[in-house]
């Protein structure tokens, strides 16, 4: 029972340290884990989208859907924002929930 608690000890110590050095060692994250994938050129560009399931279904509605990559600088996170707007009178209908993308690290 002792090695089983010594080993926790262990292995909580080491997760702790590499917790602190990554967060606090500048490079240290992109040099053992890779870079992140670059952010796509169009980020925060509003794009219409006819091509996907969403968006002929908003073109049965009878509205213009429209994508977005954009980019949250302080939080590091990359998210797809999409909106819904009436072609007439060019008035936002809906918006969607945003979603995460998830950005690959890439070897150097």
């Amino acid at each position: 029972m002792f090695y089983v608690f010594l080993l926790f000890v262990g292995v909580a110590g080491i997760g702790v340290y590499l917790l602190f050095m990554f967060n606090l060692v500048p490079g240290m994250k992109e040099e053992r884990l890779g870079v992140l994938e670059a952010l796509p050129p169009d980020t925060g560009t509003w794009k219409p989208d006819a091509d996907s399931a969403e968006g002929r279904a908003a073109a049965a509605e009878g509205l213009s859907r429209e994508v977005r990559h954009y980019y949250y600088e302080d939080r590091g996170r990359l998210v797809l924002q999409a909106r819904c707007r009436d072609p007439k009178t060019d008035e936002i209908v809906r918006v969607e929930p945003e979603v995460t993308v998830k950005r690959r690290r890439v070897r150097t």
